[in-house]
């Protein structure tokens, strides 16, 4: 059971959909550049997301599975939520940056307790929520709690209704909670105008960092007028835009879709500690091929989103692993400077080159196949893709080999399967020979000043600005 079958969401606006469309007029990357850097710069004052959160959530999984009788091990409990803690504490996620274990909807009593507070299932939750978050602090991990500005959640279990908010942030704090997904089920758009800035306020007063997460601009259409995204980043650190995910590569890319035809409104609201989240991450269940599981990854980085996957970890294939710890596609993600990328182009070969400025005069770009028949080869330059003139190095993020001796006239042609990516951090070679480097980079100083022709090679080590 899906959320809209629990409830009905009202979307308002339409999307035009452009059939074998090329886009030939593009923006260029210095005024991208300087557009980005000088927006997005008041955000929520608690210090917390200045990149992207990362970690793991119950709902699209697990949705609200209850019946612990019949499946213990798969239903919404403590027990749980301590299994996905345990596999991030000791199967390398952590250490990539997945630090989060969010709890989503259906994990309280169906009613508050005597002092009208919220209080979780006893049967499903017996040690209580303040105890769980022991048991993630203890390793290292942070605890994410679900909550709704309504009468009900999705599911049906109590709301924060706006006299319950201070009660319940306070409630959150006292628990040990650091993270706040507060949706919108059963509430009116008077409600939600008030009630979503009164959390923020709320959950700051407890003197507790509390990361929040609003799904306001989902229940408003995801767009101005309805949404006023100035407001979102001075109350919240990340927004959910658009519609739920489900375990499709349809629905990949429909919230694909749905984000970069609306980039020139959504890109620029993003930065550090205040982001746009296309949802979670599905890699590693039932409904994406290994190429398409590699794509949802490429795009959730170009577009700066929040890292939180929903599987199962404990079953894990090692491809979907592989591509959820890939440490490239993770860095880009994770880009301190915090710039969301854009969709340069969309050819009618049904080729689509995404683009997003780095940290240390590097970029990624994503090369996106939306074919159905077989690999396609496209052939391009980085001048057409309006880089600079200059000599630079591409490292393909998941095949690990480095293109060398590349200037911005030089072709080359990328093999891209279809539904599938090839995705490349680039970087000026000159970059790293300045001589006045400081010295962080001997290894791509020594490596590539010796090269000189265009040629594939498989790397030692990952670029250090990867690491």
């Amino acid at each position: 059971m899906t959320r809209k079958d629990l409830v009905y969401r009202f979307m308002c606006g339409s999307i035009v959909r452009v059939e074998d469309l090329c886009i030939s007029e593009m923006k260029l990357l210095p005024v991208i550049f300087l557009l980005a850097l000088t927006s997005a710069t008041s955000a929520l004052d608690n210090g917390l997301m200045r990149t992207p959160p990362m970690g793991w959530m119950s709902w699209e999984r697990f949705r609200c599975n209850i019946d612990c009788e019949n499946d213990p091990k798969n239903c919404i409990s403590e027990n749980l939520f301590r299994d996905m803690a345990d596999r991030l504490a000791e199967d390398g996620w952590k250490e990539m940056g997945y630090d989060h274990v969010m709890i989503d909807d259906c994990w309280s009593s169906m009613l508050r307790d005597k002092d009208g507070r919220l209080q979780p299932d006893p049967q499903r939750f017996p040690g209580g929520i303040a105890k769980l978050a022991r048991y993630l602090h203890d390793r290292g991990l942070k605890l994410g709690i679900y909550g709704d500005l309504g009468t009900h959640t999705c599911g049906g279990y109590p709301g924060t209704t706006l006299d319950k908010i201070d009660t319940d942030a306070q409630t959150f704090a006292s628990w040990g909670v650091d993270f706040l997904k507060l949706d919108g089920c059963y509430s009116n758009e008077e409600e939600q105008q008030k009630g979503y800035p009164l959390m923020s306020k709320a959950l700051n007063a407890t003197g507790r960092p509390i990361g929040y997460s609003c799904s306001w601009p989902a229940y408003r259409g995801g767009l101005p007028p309805s949404v006023n995204y100035t407001l979102l980043g001075e109350i919240c650190n990340l927004w959910r835009n658009y519609d739920d995910i489900q375990d499709s590569w349809d629905s990949v890319q429909d919230i694909t879709d749905w984000f970069f035809d609306n980039q020139e409104i959504l890109q620029p609201e993003a930065g550090p500690g205040r982001w746009n989240d296309p949802d979670m991450l599905i890699i590693g269940n039932f409904g994406l091929s290994v190429d398409q599981s590699r794509s949802q990854m490429a795009l959730w980085a170009i577009m700066a989103a929040p890292l939180i996957m929903s599987n199962n970890l404990r079953t894990l294939s090692s491809e979907a692993r592989a591509i959820l710890q890939n440490g490239a596609a993770i860095a880009i993600n994770q880009d301190p400077m915090g710039v969301q990328g854009r969709r340069l182009l969309q050819e009618r070969s049904h080729i689509e080159v995404y683009w997003r400025p780095l940290s240390q005069s590097a970029s990624a770009l994503v090369f996106l196949s939306r074919r159905q028949d077989m690999p396609y080869r496209y052939h391009t330059s980085l001048a057409k893709l309006n880089y600079t003139a200059g000599s630079y190095e591409a490292y393909d993020v998941f095949t690990g080999e480095t293109l060398s001796g590349l200037s911005a006239t030089t072709e080359f042609t990328v093999s891209i399967n279809p539904s599938g990516v090839v995705m490349w951090y680039v970087y000026p070679k000159m970059h790293y020979e300045h001589p006045q480097d400081d010295g962080r980079y001997p290894y791509i100083r020594q490596k590539y000043r010796m090269s000189s022709s265009l040629r594939f090679h498989k790397p030692r080590v990952v670029p250090p600005s990867l690491l």
